[in-house]
């Protein structure tokens, strides 16, 4: 009886589990289904609240709009080739640092340490990081987007942590033994077996860079130079701007439109990062543990 009695618990409480997973999962999923099929839908039935589950009229007025600006299409390449080289420059400059930090034999490791923390928690500002921009030739330049912020010290941490946690000493040992200094050790032991946090911190900088638009508006006056965020950014201002000086019939199609492009601008902008991340998950939940190992 006893048994039973702890079965029919046990049932219970994994059909709880279950609901409040699904739940969660509904929580999380809805919001991004809403943009998609509002970006479908027609205006007035998104503000009426007629749209739940699916469109009640099919409009592509809003991504027809979007299309219509030539400008996106260099933007959009603008952004896939920032990403790619931005994520393979902070690949190369986080990883490598993130490995020397954790050899217990590195000299001056406390204050390499402090070098890299500092800047962590007290920035240079803005107007100082402009003029080392400026005079090292970088503003207006294809390279202001990839170079300048491709160090992270969060990135770093998380490396070190994973190289410590991860690598055995016994390895670097027999590694040793067989004639193995530390720059082949590095690329022939250490990166084929960090998969996890190379994935882990490419997606990290892939969705930082996509999502950027700052540091281009800071950096870069030439359109033919800016990434698709600010594209897009300028445009939804400048309906703003028209539907502020709209009035009557003009105002409502103004401002329906606008809406229409708000919400297809989210999924023009999401779509590639959305698509990417369920091949990177199972790496993603394993870096989420690297950077909560404690040292």
């Amino acid at each position: 009886m006893k048994k039973k009695n702890t079965l029919s618990k046990d049932k219970i409480a994994n059909i709880l589990f279950y609901i409040i997973a699904v739940i969660m999962i509904l929580l999380v999923v809805y919001p991004l289904w809403f943009v998609i099929i509002a970006s479908f839908s027609n205006p007035a039935d998104v503000a009426n609240g007629e749209v739940w589950l699916w469109p009640k009229q099919w409009d592509i007025s809003g991504y027809k709009e979007l299309f219509k600006q030539e400008q996106i299409w260099i933007s959009y390449r603008n952004t896939i080739i920032y990403t790619i080289v931005g994520t393979f420059i902070a690949l190369a400059v986080n990883i490598p640092a993130g490995y020397a930090m954790s050899r217990k034999d590195l000299a001056g490791k406390k204050w390499i340490n402090v070098f890299y923390l500092i800047p962590m928690f007290i920035s240079g500002g803005l107007i100082p990081t402009y003029f080392v921009v400026k005079n090292f030739g970088l503003l207006n330049s294809f390279w202001v987007m990839v170079l300048p912020f491709s160090v992270s010290t969060y990135n770093i941490i998380v490396a070190r942590t994973f190289f410590k946690s991860s690598l055995p000493e016994t390895l670097w040992e027999a590694a040793q033994i067989d004639g193995s200094g530390t720059i082949r050790y590095f690329f022939q032991f250490a990166l084929p077996l960090s998969k996890a946090v190379l994935a882990v911190i490419g997606l990290w900088t892939a969705v930082g860079i996509w999502n950027s638009w700052f540091n281009a508006l800071i950096y870069i006056q030439n359109e033919s130079l800016q990434p698709l965020q600010l594209l897009l950014r300028r445009i939804l201002i400048s309906n703003q701007s028209l539907l502020g000086a709209a009035t009557g019939t003009m105002a409502q199609e103004l401002r329906q439109l606008s809406d229409m492009m708000k919400y297809a601008s989210i999924v023009i902008s999401t779509l590639p990062i959305m698509c990417l991340y369920p091949f990177l998950q199972k790496y993603f939940n394993q870096g989420v543990m690297i950077g909560a190992v404690k040292e």
